[in-house]
């Protein structure tokens, strides 16, 4: 595919990625490229930017400045488009945006010759129900996590997978992860890790009140619907930790795997056992 508009977006308020989209803008100018920035971005090169939405619009691919939080904040935007992402990481663990800021040229390089690998992330189809009546959806990247609020009690939560009784977790909430998620909240938890093409889904609860509801691993073909019941106290829905909705008592949470993947590239050499080792000192004694 031809990249003829890059855009771009950063994390707002952080000072090292000013200094990258001044670097990223003559970088691109230089190679008569296109780009396209997002508010915040352009304000760094004395532009005016068009809004995240119209950026990801234009854009055959969009380079992330920041950390794994801004990553999942364009993913959103981006929506149903088939759009490749360039993540540049200038957080502190970076499980999204792999390539760090002395790297950028060389993988902006690759990325416009087509030799970066395109690596499809599955995402989540999220609905909202309540009363038969969907309220909400979302695309998640990582997972969909219901919660109970900080002065409430436990939370009873009937999970079912394609109509079938999973369990009734009775927890302080439940996390519906992806394989991309295995290594965000749900591994905090206690949930395994998944690589990136592994077709599964995972449940995993939080703080169980029951030794015996362990994580569970599904196949991402199934349909997952959890029911809440409350005991007294708020209980929320949280998309990729950034998005959500408060839920009430027999409100149904909705997840299957979206037709709509995320596209991260990745350079070709790219391991993941590698990024386990160095990110979580996976295997260290």
């Amino acid at each position: 595919m031809a990249i003829r508009t890059v855009g771009v977006a950063i994390k707002p308020g952080e000072t090292r990625a000013l200094a990258a989209v001044r670097d990223l803008a003559k970088w691109l100018a230089e190679r008569r490229v296109r780009a396209c920035f997002e508010p915040e971005a352009a304000a760094a090169i004395g532009e005016v930017g068009v809004a995240r939405a119209a950026m990801v619009r234009e854009a055959d691919l969009v380079v992330v400045l920041g950390g794994d939080g801004t990553l999942l904040s364009v993913v959103r935007a981006i929506e149903e488009r088939a759009v490749p992402i360039l993540g540049i990481n200038l957080g502190t663990l970076g499980f999204l945006v792999e390539v760090s800021v002395d790297e950028m040229h060389a993988a902006l390089a690759s990325a416009l010759a087509g030799e970066m690998t395109i690596e499809p992330r599955m995402r989540l189809e999220v609905r909202h129900v309540r009363a038969g009546r969907a309220l909400r959806s979302w695309l998640a990247l990582n997972d969909a996590v219901i919660t109970k609020g900080a002065s409430a009690r436990i939370v009873d939560l009937e999970a079912r997978a394609d109509g079938q009784l999973v369990t009734t977790y009775h927890a302080d909430g439940l996390i519906v992860s992806t394989p991309t998620g295995s290594t965000a909240y749900s591994l905090s938890a206690g949930g395994p890790i998944l690589l990136p093409g592994v077709p599964s889904l995972v449940l995993t609860p939080i703080c169980p009140h029951a030794l015996t509801q362990r994580p569970l691993v599904l196949p991402d073909s199934v349909g997952i619907e959890v029911i809440v019941h409350p005991r007294g106290g708020e209980v929320q829905l949280a998309i990729d930790g950034q998005e959500g909705a408060p839920l009430q008592e027999g409100d149904l949470v909705a997840v299957r795997r979206s037709e709509h993947p995320a596209l991260l590239l990745v350079p070709p050499d790219h391991s993941r056992f590698e990024v386990l080792r160095t990110k979580l000192r996976w295997g260290e004694r």
